[in-house]
């Protein structure tokens, strides 16, 4: 077996048409499943928080539930099933959206319960004596250092997120993964692609893990 590689495959001019499309489609996924994995994850969060049964019981469900099933299966349900329930396709881009909301929500909402949790209670109480509301309570003293605490492990779910964007492949939507698959193919190189996607992965995702390493060493300077 030949496993010389074809070094004239990377070629950035040759490639770029065919990556770059599903890297804009990769990122763009991940941005809008972090941002509404993480106001979705908030309400999960506080329901879970609240001490009331009728809230604490659906949200650990969903929790629990989203959490004990692979990402690439509920992929595939949402896509087969949701046409069947609605009468028309949805498409594979919005099918993607509405699957890593869904599910990234139940993920970030165990980060931001353990950063809420994380705030000392004597701040909660001061904040309680000062006459707030359980909301304003939360907006305005326990979120924003919840959040604060919280960052750098957000970001780190981010790039899991975005790692996890190459498993659109299974219901057709062309993401990163899938623009170096098409290179491949129209080039008779798969293994340079693959080989290619692998390294793209690799230095986008050891980036990010490193400047979020900075962001947490000067978040526990600042505490």
């Amino acid at each position: 077996m030949n496993l010389a590689l074809d070094w004239s495959f990377y070629n950035w001019e040759l490639i770029s048409q065919f990556v770059l499309k599903g890297f804009y489609f990769s990122v763009m996924l991940t941005v809008i499943a972090t941002l509404g994995g993480v106001f979705f994850g908030t309400l999960l969060a506080l329901m879970r928080l609240s001490g009331k049964a009728w809230l604490v019981l659906p949200a650990t469900i969903y929790v629990n539930g989203m959490r004990s099933i692979p990402l690439v299966m509920v992929i595939l349900w949402f896509f087969l099933l949701m046409p069947m329930i609605i009468g028309k396709p949805i498409g594979a881009d919005l099918s993607a959206i509405i699957t890593f909301i869904a599910f990234e929500a139940a993920y970030f909402s165990e980060i931001m319960r353990a950063g809420i949790q994380s705030i000392p209670r004597g701040q909660v109480y001061a904040g309680q004596a000062l006459g707030m509301s359980y909301s304003q309570n939360m907006r305005l003293v326990v979120l924003p250092q919840a959040f604060r605490n919280m960052l750098p492990v957000l970001l780190t779910q981010t790039i899991i997120l975005f790692q996890d964007t190459s498993l659109v492949y299974a219901i057709g939507a062309y993401d990163m993964l899938k623009g170096f698959e098409v290179a491949g193919k129209n080039f008779g190189r798969p293994m340079e692609a693959y080989l290619a996607a692998a390294a793209a992965y690799f230095v986008i995702c050891y980036s990010l893990s490193y400047l979020v390493k900075r962001l947490h060493k000067k978040i526990a300077i600042i505490r």
